[in-house]
């Protein structure tokens, strides 16, 4: 597997990027698996491919702070991106993983990794729900998946330094919840892993182990994927 350590200039950008890999994932019989990991250096809301955004937010206080709200390609429900929130994506080729042939093998195959290199370095790592991370049953990650005939992209955020606060001020309680929540507010639900950038990126690194820095990159399907896509209103709020 590759890796891949960068973040584009725009969320946009990283977001197209992500459906890229995954595009080539499930089309090109010769992929080489990637693994990206990249940050975004501006807060930002990301809704799921079919979230509604006025159940899931708060709109007007987006509005008036000025956070961008995007879309991504895979499912789940909306998060807040930003300084402090790791975030790192799969792509993942089929027919070397048999086990990704259904989506509960898909979900314990990554998070039985993450457990395993986290928990070397915390205590209390825990897979909980369908897809999330949580440190001492509180969430520190969040995972959604897109899948193709051939190939799939997971990817996900990763709170190590994250304003918490934030998340409060701009998503409201959300629609669908995971037996563990126990209805927490988000204050009380989520928290930061203690761990640095650098421990982190270490320890997704080492759950894949990845033999290969990528050097080539699909930028001309990324511009196209961000201007007709992930930049375009009409793709944000086509639920609305």
């Amino acid at each position: 597997m590759d890796f891949l350590d960068l973040t584009l200039p725009s969320p946009a950008e990283n977001l197209a990027l992500d459906e890229a890999l995954f595009e080539q994932a499930n089309q090109e019989r010769n992929f080489r698996e990637t693994l990206r990991i990249w940050e975004s250096s501006e807060f930002c809301v990301i809704l799921g491919r079919s979230s509604r955004a006025r159940e899931e937010l708060h709109v007007e206080v987006c509005q008036r702070r000025g956070i961008p709200v995007l879309r991504r390609c895979s499912g789940g429900a909306a998060v807040v991106i930003g300084p402090g929130c790791l975030m790192y994506s799969l792509a993942i080729h089929h027919g070397d993983r048999p086990e990704w042939q259904s989506i509960t093998g898909a979900h314990a195959d990554v998070h039985s990794r993450f457990v395993q290199t986290l928990g070397s370095s915390l205590s209390g790592i825990a897979h909980e729900g369908t897809s999330d991370l949580a440190w001492n049953g509180r969430k520190f990650s969040g995972n959604s998946l897109r899948r193709g005939r051939h190939g799939s992209l997971y990817h996900g955020t990763m709170l190590y330094d994250f304003p918490l606060q934030l998340v409060t001020e701009l998503l409201a309680s959300p629609p669908r919840q995971p037996a563990y929540r126990r209805q927490r507010s988000h204050g009380a639900f989520i928290t930061n892993l203690p761990l640095t950038r650098e421990a982190l990126s270490v320890a997704i690194e080492q759950a894949w182990q990845t033999s290969e820095r990528r050097q080539d990159l699909p930028r001309a399907r990324v511009r196209r994927l961000a201007r007709e896509r992930y930049d375009n209103s009409e793709w944000t709020w086509k639920y609305e």
